[in-house]
């Protein structure tokens, strides 16, 4: 294996690891808020994650103490996911409501739409995919704005 750069421990399996790399890597978790990273260099692999110890911890307590408060509201407070008419999002990518920055949104609450009207575009690595409306009706809530990151299976649009 070549030589590396910077400071380097080995361990029992003869390994090195270049403590630089591993504190530029922890360095980017923070910058990207992400949880974890994995790099790739032949066949040597570093990953860096976060621990999730302490909140692990935490939770149990809260949750212990919340069901009995909780309990009475839980049975009447529908989620959006579980309205009919919710348009949810097949991906995950960016959100976009109208066609090109400028332009006027796809539709607008209270929109009639028919089935197949596109309501939005979701991006996803570069391509534009359209969403479009499974069924006709009038448009009561969108559910994200422009721009925004959606996660897949997210709500997006509600159709009535």
């Amino acid at each position: 294996m070549a030589a590396s750069k910077g400071p380097a421990a080995a361990d029992g399996a003869g390994m090195r690891v270049e403590i630089d790399l591993v504190r530029q890597l922890a360095s980017l978790l923070d910058e990207t808020n992400l949880t974890e990273i994995e790099v790739h260099d032949g066949e040597r692999a570093i990953r860096v994650a976060r621990g999730t110890v302490a909140p692990a911890a935490a939770a149990p307590v809260a949750a212990a103490a919340a069901p009995s408060a909780a309990a009475p509201a839980a049975p009447a407070a529908p989620t959006l996911a579980d309205h009919p008419g919710t348009v949810k999002s097949p991906m995950v990518g960016t959100a976009y409501l109208s066609p090109e920055p400028g332009a006027a949104n796809f539709v607008g609450e209270g929109a009639t739409v028919k089935e197949g009207d596109t309501l939005l575009i979701v991006e996803a690595m570069k391509v534009m995919n359209p969403i479009v409306a499974p069924k006709g009706g009038r448009v009561k809530a969108i559910l994200v704005t422009n721009e925004q990151p959606v996660e897949y299976d997210q709500p997006l649009v509600i159709i009535e």
